[in-house]
């Protein structure tokens, strides 16, 4: 074959880095850092920030001092500081909440946000998990610190109102972190609203009765 040895050695390092990504076998998660994480697979330890993705074809999609997402042959994985998965052997983990129509036809329920117990009515018409300024401080949301002005037209007309980002919001065994939410200035809304920012992220199966909300990890 022709040609300079050094070239000819170059292009097979970037033939082997480009190529089609071989199957993983093994991760597990060796050090946790905002945004990024020292994850190992099959062996072979990668430092990967959000967003980027090993040669091997696994992408960091978040991470936090806690845990790190992780999209893996088209699965998305959830592993905490030493966690181990053979992805050959793993299947989806699920969690749900059974949350039953009350007698006006409504799905009210119990759950948490911040840690903290909330009665939730939900609302698929509500783009955000909707609070008021009673309920927020409550839960110790300083709106007005933390969040974005942001004024809502409501059934009454305009109300003053400000876009946070609550860290956890849990109803029965699904529990997801970063919610965004709107708390109103005001009285309204009477009771707190389970909306799409929180709802969109799950998979929902009205059962007549019954909705069953199951997150897939």
């Amino acid at each position: 074959m022709n040609g300079h040895p050094r070239l000819w050695g170059v292009l097979a390092l970037l033939a082997g880095v480009c190529g089609t990504a071989a199957a993983v076998d093994q991760i597990s998660v060796q050090g946790l850092f905002q945004g990024m994480a020292v994850v190992r697979i099959d062996g072979t330890d990668r430092l990967l920030r959000a967003g980027q993705r090993s040669p091997e074809g696994v992408r960091l999609v978040s991470a936090d001092s806690e845990r790190a997402v992780l999209e893996v042959e088209g699965r998305t994985l959830t592993l905490g500081l030493g966690s181990d998965v053979s992805t050959a052997l793993a299947t989806p983990e699920t969690s749900t909440a059974r949350i039953p129509r009350d007698a006006s036809g409504l799905y009210r329920t119990i759950g948490s946000i911040n840690g903290q117990t909330v009665r939730f009515l939900v609302d698929t018409g509500a783009t955000r998990v909707s609070l008021n300024a009673a309920e927020a401080r409550r839960l110790g949301i300083d709106y007005r610190v933390v969040g974005v002005p942001a004024g809502v037209v409501t059934a009454s007309g305009y109300e003053a109102a400000w876009r946070v980002r609550l860290d956890r919001v849990r109803v029965g065994g699904v529990e997801l972190r970063g919610v965004e939410a709107v708390v109103l200035d005001g009285p309204l809304p009477a009771e707190t609203l389970l909306g799409m920012s929180f709802l969109q992220r799950l998979e929902l199966q009205d059962q007549g009765n019954m909705l069953v909300i199951t997150q897939r990890h």
